[in-house]
């Protein structure tokens, strides 16, 4: 403070004055030096030569003590530093990695060209792919391809560090799983929104609070979510996630649901009402797999609403899973007749479902007859 004191050559000047003045020295405080400092690192002792020149003008007095506190007039603040930006920014590799042959010690060219050793790389699993990228610089470019990397499992790990998102990404999977981990919000946001071909996610084991990214992230290429098995999901959480963004583009005349090209749907083990599947028919009306077991709210009603005239699913659903649903009885039997294209249907573990009815389920089917190769699973050969 002395020695922004000491750049002020009168008390009258005006602030811009003092700013040319002290841009103009080279004694100037740096953003990372406390505020009375030199730069040397060493505090003014008191009662040195800065202090005694600044005697002469106007301090201001503590009340009540009357003795000085700051001498005045004060020098400019230093400029708020401006917010951070993220340090390393992360892209996918290109497509066509350079050079399309490896260079060797002599100076010429190995005869396999780059497609050739990605061949070779195709029958190697992940961790033989991580040990090729320390060979060398060109076979870890080329090892970075993500027709290598399809498919990527971080499942079941307590933490996930910024290297294996940023690796995640690099890669360009078309299929992730990351369930029974600790993804964040955050994590799964930045995740989503840089994998813009992801076909496959698996969220199973997740809480809400970071599946809860999904809301906003967009996933055009989407095809199977599994969210099974995710504690104190509701009516209104999923509400949330299958109706179409608020954030609708100007001029749009129709919202799409997030939902609306996936496939594969598992809600296993999660608190479905009715209201939840009126509003899966509607915002997800592509279905060809559905699991609901050990959904304790799904009953004979919520069959009817799957087979009825007006269910899109009725024509759609080849897979259907509804083992573990308690509140089935014999009577949502006949309703599946209504869905021609029924491959596969699970009621294993149904309290309240009779063999025998499940046998001439079986013997009838829709619309012709299925095989059980276990106590109320019916199977149909494609």
């Amino acid at each position: 403070m002395c020695q922004l004191l000491e750049r002020v050559p009168d008390t009258s000047s005006s602030s811009s004055d003092s700013d040319s003045d002290s841009d103009s020295s080279g004694t100037s405080l740096s953003e990372d030096e406390a505020p009375g400092e030199a730069r040397n690192g060493r505090r003014p002792a008191r009662g040195s030569s800065g202090e005694k020149e600044n005697r002469g003008g106007r301090r201001a007095i503590r009340p009540g003590t009357g003795g000085p506190l700051l001498s005045w007039p004060l020098g400019p603040a230093p400029p708020p530093r401006p917010p951070q930006l993220e340090r390393h920014v992360v892209r996918p590799p290109p497509r066509s990695p350079e050079p399309d042959t490896l260079p060797l010690a002599a100076g010429s060219d190995h005869p396999l060209p780059r497609a050739a050793w990605l061949r070779v790389f195709q029958h190697l699993g992940p961790r033989e792919l991580c040990v090729c990228m320390r060979v060398c610089r060109t076979w870890s470019r080329w090892c970075y391809d993500k027709r290598l990397w399809p498919r990527m499992d971080l499942s079941r790990r307590k933490s996930l560090t910024p290297p294996m998102l940023s690796g995640v990404v690099r890669r360009q999977p078309r299929a992730l799983d990351l369930s029974w981990t600790g993804v964040s919000k955050k994590q799964l946001m930045w995740l989503l929104n840089r994998l813009q071909g992801l076909q496959e996610l698996v969220l199973s084991g997740c809480s809400w609070l970071s599946v809860s990214a999904l809301g906003s992230a967009p996933l055009p290429a989407l095809r199977l979510l599994d969210l099974r098995w995710i504690e104190d999901v509701k009516d209104s959480q999923l509400r949330e996630l299958l109706l179409p963004p608020p954030d609708t583009k100007p001029g749009q005349t129709e919202s799409r649901g997030r939902l609306q090209g996936v496939a594969e749907l598992r809600l296993a083990g999660l608190e479905l009402t009715d209201a939840s599947l009126r509003l899966l028919l509607r915002h997800a009306p592509q279905l060809s797999a559905l699991d609901l077991s050990h959904c304790a709210h799904v009953g004979d009603p919520s069959v009817h609403l799957l087979t009825a005239p007006t269910s899109p699913l009725r024509e759609t659903l080849v897979h259907l899973n509804l083992a573990g649903c308690h509140r089935l009885t014999d009577h949502c039997l006949p309703l599946f007749r209504r869905c021609p294209r029924l491959r596969r249907l699970d009621l294993r573990s149904c309290r309240q479902l009779s063999p025998e009815a499940c046998a001439r389920l079986a013997a009838a089917g829709p619309p012709g007859p299925f095989r059980c190769p276990e106590e109320k699973l019916l199977l149909k050969d494609s």
